[in-house]
């Protein structure tokens, strides 16, 4: 191996066209997190690799490190999620689990980011439940990252649940005495789906009607966006599939 070159796991978030054959990547990789590099000629047809270099699928890429952006300069598969590209409801779940680690990257544990996407994205995979799978990913990443919402106690003064009303910017679920302008008034039964999610899984909502499954994607979608402090386009595009 080149000196100043460095193999990684690696992710596709997304791709840009640069000159007449080349094209950017920002990747997720596992130890780096969000790395940004050129495959120079992989637009075109005899590009040795260039077909690897695709959405939603785990590479072991070789990087070679550059002043303003990586060369790639070589990638294996790893693993390949092919039903995510077949179905365009999984494919705007798995966009929206990419998209929502590129946004709290920075700062974040790179390889328990990394660990946490190839998961949801292993599940979406092969899960009929895409949506409490989807929320599953979110509730924990945000977790992970220190912004867990509290789903049972009051979010503001802590009396124990359960409650009723639901306030992203305040942390979670709120007693009647802390309830705040704008907040939402879900089924107790709601927070708890959403509470299992976190702690035994999508599995959880086996048993659940629909209506229980998309307020917990509403609760979840309005947390995710708020503490992100952005939209997140991909779960824009998921909400109206």
């Amino acid at each position: 191996m080149r000196r100043g070159s460095y193999r990684e796991r690696a992710l596709i978030v997304r791709t840009y066209d640069f000159g007449e054959a080349d094209r950017i990547f920002v990747l997720l990789t596992r130890t780096r997190g969000i790395v940004r590099g050129v495959a120079k000629g992989v637009r075109r047809t005899r590009s040795r690799f260039g077909s690897r270099l695709q959405p939603f699928v785990e590479l072991d890429v070789q990087l070679y490190k550059g002043r303003n952006l990586e060369s790639i300069t070589g990638a294996d598969t790893v693993m390949f999620f092919g039903r995510l590209i077949d179905d365009y409801v999984r494919y705007t779940a798995g966009a929206t689990v990419l998209e929502t680690a590129e946004k709290i990257s920075l700062g974040a544990d790179p390889e328990g980011i990394y660990d946490r996407v190839v998961t949801a994205l292993t599940e979406l995979n092969q899960t009929e439940n895409v949506t409490p799978t989807l929320d599953t990913f979110l509730l924990h990443i945000m977790s992970d990252v220190g912004w867990p919402p509290s789903l049972f106690d009051c979010a503001q003064c802590g009396k124990p649940g359960p409650h009723h009303v639901f306030h992203a910017g305040a942390g979670g679920a709120l007693c009647e005495r802390c309830r705040l302008p704008g907040s939402a008034t879900p089924d107790p039964e709601t927070l708890h789906l959403m509470w299992l999610y976190i702690h035994a899984g999508p599995q959880a909502a086996a048993d659940t009607s629909p209506a229980r499954i998309a307020e917990a994607h509403n609760l979840t979608t309005s947390f995710v966006t708020f503490h992100l402090e952005r939209r997140v386009a991909a779960l824009q595009k998921f909400n109206e599939a």
